[in-house]
């Protein structure tokens, strides 16, 4: 059985549970009360592969200096997913794309985060006891693309930068940077995503709280 099916024939915690302590999910995952809505992750390169992926966190290529998934794959709650193909769809017109760096993200990896990063630096990191919006597959990290070349736009900052730079109103940078984060910003609020304070990569998608927070690994989702 398919995993979209599998999690529409369970309520979404039991479904969740279930597929935790197969996948050997850790006991400390936040239990929440419901009702959430059935989670529906889907594959972002299925609903259109002219979406770029670049997912940092399936290479060594990130903050944890190690790759933290198995697989370089992008999920997203069904509603989240298609309103981003629009996104991706609108700005062809601007000769632009989306590329994404990350999106649904497994609990026990936010915990990683968590337990592996100093204290001081805890403000960039999500709370593993309180969950994130990439744990409901409701969050996603992207960037835009040169449909022609392929390259990635040049912004105020790299992905991940813990710096005051990633914060979507700094003012520094060239006003050339500034035109394109803003542009995707309004790109991505028309379509239900709000921009995280500190980093103008990061979009949460305005459902967020019907989702339950899950840890599914990548590879059980089929």
């Amino acid at each position: 059985m398919c995993q979209r099916m599998l999690l529409r024939s369970f309520s979404s915690i039991a479904c969740a549970v279930l597929l935790c302590l197969a996948a050997g999910g850790l006991s400390a995952q936040p239990q929440e009360r419901g009702p959430f809505s059935a989670a529906d992750l889907v594959e972002l390169s299925l609903l259109d592969s002219t979406i770029h992926l670049d997912i940092r966190y399936a290479t060594s290529g990130n903050f944890m200096k190690r790759p933290m998934y198995t697989e370089a794959r992008a999920f997203l709650q069904r509603p989240a997913a298609e309103a981003l193909v629009r996104v991706h769809r609108g700005l062809r017109r601007k000769g632009l794309g989306l590329l994404i760096f990350d999106a649904y993200r497994p609990w026990s990896v936010t915990k990683a985060f968590w337990d592996e990063t100093p204290p001081a630096r805890r403000m960039y990191v999500a709370d593993p006891s309180k969950g994130s919006k990439h744990n409901r597959g409701c969050a996603v990290d992207l960037s835009l693309f040169d449909l022609k070349t392929g390259r990635e736009i040049v912004m105020t900052s790299p992905f991940d930068s813990f710096t005051a730079r990633a914060a979507p109103g700094y003012k520094g940078g060239t006003s050339e940077q500034r035109r394109m984060r803003n542009l995707l910003r309004s790109a991505m609020e028309r379509e239900g995503f709000r921009v995280d304070p500190g980093e103008w990569w990061h979009f949460n998608y305005r459902d967020w709280r019907k989702y339950p927070i899950l840890d599914i690994p990548f590879e059980m989702l089929r």
